[in-house]
């Protein structure tokens, strides 16, 4: 998603000039593990990271709605994978920003307080083989955490593939639909 999103905005600043696209990850959002062990069911939350209800998509609803309306600079959150918490205030949306990407798996989610309604003008989903997405998230969570590929694997079995079932209920809602892996993986 980040790669693809990153290719767009590369190619609208190439076309309309420096400081016209940026983009933004909506995993800034999701609630430091602080936060998750005091939640009413910790274990469940500190294991189910990355679950929709793990995020705090109201904060992410009143950000985009001061992108939209902003005044001057909005700041958004940024998103470790090696450390696991979000990082406040790492992006700096200057005022006058022409194009936001954001992207991120329950952007088209209704449920568990997300709905976005509104608040994007368009949406694409992007359509890659699950076994592919399933490939590059296990690379993803050997090289961030130093996992085995066994270890890895119980992860997305717990975990991942429980969150992909659900992004895959919303592709109906979206605009776009891009297939092309090819691309995503560059």
């Amino acid at each position: 998603k980040g790669t693809v999103a990153a290719q767009w905005a590369r190619e609208v600043v190439t076309g309309a000039g420096e400081g016209t696209g940026v983009v933004l990850g909506m995993d800034g959002f999701r609630r430091p593990r602080a936060a998750r062990a005091h939640m009413p069911d910790p274990a469940a939350a500190l294991a189910r990271r990355g679950a929709p209800w793990t995020f705090d998509a109201r904060a992410l609803a009143q950000r985009l709605q001061a992108l939209r309306h902003a005044q001057g600079a909005v700041t958004w959150p940024g998103f470790d994978h090696g450390v696991g918490d979000p990082v406040p205030d790492a992006i700096s949306v200057p005022q006058g920003t022409r194009l936001v990407l954001v992207e991120g798996l329950y952007l088209l989610h209704r449920g568990d307080g997300w709905d976005l309604t509104g608040l994007l003008d368009e949406c694409a989903y992007l359509d890659v083989p699950l076994s592919t997405a399933m490939q590059r998230l296990s690379a993803r969570h050997q090289a961030a955490w130093g996992f085995t590929p066994g270890q890895a694997q119980a992860r997305i079995d717990a975990n991942d593939g429980l969150n992909a079932a659900l992004v895959e209920m919303t592709l109906e809602r979206a605009d776009w639909l891009v297939q092309n892996p090819d691309f995503a993986a560059k």
